[in-house]
């Protein structure tokens, strides 16, 4: 449905919020066993050194979901700040900025992460 001035201007339906809308859920859903194995892992090292702590993230298994928990919580961010920032930004020039600086931070911090995890499961 599109409205009068939507058809003069050339606006309507993007055709991708569908998409968007799953990405959203999809990522939400695949948080909450990823979630609740971080918080049990942190949880079980409550207390422990340093060692405990990396040898514990040098088991694959560990490795493997605390990168999938931060990747896809990065990922289910940047979603959520696209939509917020697309909603209430309305200057075309400032929402492209802030767009993209969205992206950059999220893969900026993403390989950080990653890195970080990788050195340490490999013991660097």
């Amino acid at each position: 449905m599109r409205t009068p001035l939507g058809k003069v201007r050339g606006l309507g339906s993007a055709k991708e919020g569908t998409g968007h809308f799953w990405s959203i859920r999809l990522s939400a859903v695949a948080l909450i066993p990823l979630s609740l194995f971080a918080v049990g892992w942190l949880l079980s090292l409550r207390g422990a050194g340093y060692e405990a702590v990396r040898g514990s993230l040098a088991q694959p298994l560990v490795a493997l979901l605390i990168g999938l928990f931060i990747l896809v919580g990065l990922y289910h961010m940047r979603l959520g700040m696209q939509i917020i920032i697309e909603d209430y930004i309305h200057a075309e020039g400032g929402k492209l900025s802030l767009l993209a600086l969205n992206t950059f931070f999220t893969v900026a911090i993403g390989a950080a992460a990653v890195f970080s995890i990788l050195k340490i499961a490999f013991g660097g």
